[in-house]
């Protein structure tokens, strides 16, 4: 089909339907892909902290996997083989609940739960050593130490690491279309394919992905700013 023509697109009502949707889809997927990932990632550091070095093997262990194995393979390799070892009535109530959408966010957040904690742990790195040391001579536990002194700066240090591991998580959501789910990048391959405009279509996925990515990169600044102050004071 020939000439440029994307308003085609935007006042056609069902791609229309089919972009918010996609959008819809993709920022499911990446909010409970961050908050799996962050919530692990916090959790890893606390287990590699501790004086244990078979759990601190272990934690290196897993980062190591989830950074050097492609993310789209350990995509597939949850929705194609470990949902085919889950107990057959689990695997149809899955089915019932949009499995799809559901190992993409376990996949993409056991992934970037590896980068996370390893931006915290450069981030309580780089925290003085006396801090701690004063934290436990006045009477904080270990926990009390995480919690109330060294993880606020840790996250302060590790802002930047972590808004453009964000950026990436958000990008890597559009690699769920490999196992069916029907995110942005999907619909515009639906849009694409109905319409034959090829361009006017990717042009609409590239814009909508380029304005979340700043908006993302965009609170992140704001973020660093606020903490920039606090931890100023």
């Amino acid at each position: 089909m020939g000439g440029f023509d994307l308003v085609a697109i935007l006042t056609n009502p069902n791609f229309g339907l089919m972009l918010l949707h996609g959008l819809e889809m993709t920022f499911v997927i990446a909010t409970g892909s961050w908050l799996l990932a962050m919530t692990l990632a916090i959790l890893l550091l606390i287990i590699r902290l501790s004086p244990s070095r078979l759990a601190d093997r272990a934690v290196a262990a897993y980062v190591s996997y989830h950074r050097n194995v492609p993310t789209l393979v350990q995509l597939m390799l949850w929705y194609f083989g470990i949902s085919s070892l889950l107990p057959e009535g689990l695997q149809y109530w899955l089915s019932d609940h949009n499995a799809e959408a559901t190992f993409a966010i376990v996949a993409l957040g056991l992934c970037q739960a590896a980068y996370f904690s390893e931006d915290l742990r450069s981030g309580i790195r780089s925290v003085p050593a006396g801090q701690s040391e004063a934290a436990r001579a006045l009477g904080h536990s270990f926990f009390g130490t995480m919690r109330y002194v060294l993880m606020p700066q840790a996250f302060r240090n590790a802002l930047p690491a972590l808004i453009n591991h964000s950026v990436s998580l958000f990008k890597n959501s559009s690699l769920a279309m490999a196992i069916g789910v029907a995110e942005l990048t999907h619909a515009v391959k639906e849009i694409e394919s109905q319409s034959f405009r090829t361009f006017e279509a990717y042009l609409i996925a590239t814009i909508a992905y380029l304005i979340c990515s700043l908006l993302i990169m965009s609170v992140g600044a704001a973020l660093g700013r606020k903490a920039a102050l606090s931890g100023g004071r």
